[in-house]
């Protein structure tokens, strides 16, 4: 996962992450589902923001031959990630590296590009496509999802609260801003731009979530890293109250917690020679 950009590093906690590993896969599983074929065989894959490399090896399901390598800056993900690495059932090969997509480039040309909602934590990371779409191989992919739900409650109340009198003065310039992620259009122009054919779309998926407090539980693993980072052993104050505020603005049913969660994808080809 990118650091922030406009504050400290956020320290992760591959745990909490993986607790609702099955609600954050969809999005991944729905973004390969619209790759298409791979120009090379066997083909040579990154996986950007690779976090603890559960979702990696999906991608070793879809291309069993292919050389994956997934790409992170968070030390405590790729530590969780790294005993995942090694040869992979169909013949491939998994491995994993330190990287940041803030400033990661190809060395090596890859049939396909894959980042699964890392680029939130990237600050103009539009300026970064030319680079990965010139590192494809001709009629290879870059693909990527990242959440469009920065409005939402569970966002907005966070930074709400960063930016009370309380917390101002140690949060403010913490959290991502509304502006994390762009609109699907911009997307479209990015990567048309650029002379990729481009598949690009949104869907909000209602997870129902259970257990207490379930949507707090959620954004522990991703948006609240940064707050829980800065404030070290002061953050449960900080927690008290976006708890309370959380369980009014996503009330518990009798089937569990409804939890909208708008995601936006983009798949683009690169022409072939």
């Amino acid at each position: 996962m990118p650091a922030a950009g406009r504050s400290v590093a956020p320290t992760w906690d591959p745990s909490q992450y993986l607790r609702h590993a099955d609600h954050r896969a969809r999005p991944f599983v729905d973004l390969l589902a619209r790759v298409p074929s791979l120009p090379t065989d066997p083909p040579r894959i990154a996986d950007l923001g690779c976090g603890p490399g559960n979702m990696t090896r999906l991608l070793a399901d879809r291309w069993p031959t292919a050389h994956i390598t997934g790409l992170d800056n968070s030390p405590q993900m790729l530590t969780r990630a790294e005993p995942l690495a090694g040869p992979t059932p169909g013949g491939g090969h998994l491995d994993f590296t330190a990287a940041d997509a803030a400033t990661w480039a190809p060395t090596e040309p890859y049939d396909l590009i894959v980042s699964n909602a890392t680029l939130q934590w990237v600050p103009d990371h539009t300026a970064r496509f030319p680079a990965w779409v010139d590192g494809l191989t001709p009629g290879g992919t870059f693909a990527f999802q990242v959440p469009g739900n920065f409005d939402a409650p569970s966002h907005r109340l966070m930074r709400e609260l960063a930016h009370s009198a309380r917390w101002k003065s140690r949060l403010a310039e913490a959290l991502r801003h509304d502006d994390a992620v762009h609109e699907p259009a911009r997307y479209l122009r990015a990567l048309t731009g650029l002379g990729c054919e481009v598949d690009v779309w949104e869907t909000t998926y209602l997870h129902l979530l259970t257990g207490e407090d379930p949507v707090l539980d959620w954004v522990k693993g991703t948006g609240l890293r940064p707050v829980l980072t800065e404030l070290g052993e002061e953050a449960e104050s900080f927690v008290a109250e976006y708890r309370v505020a959380l369980r009014t603005a996503y009330p518990a049913g009798e089937q569990g917690t409804v939890f909208p969660f708008r995601r936006i994808f983009a798949v683009a080809r690169k022409a072939d020679a």
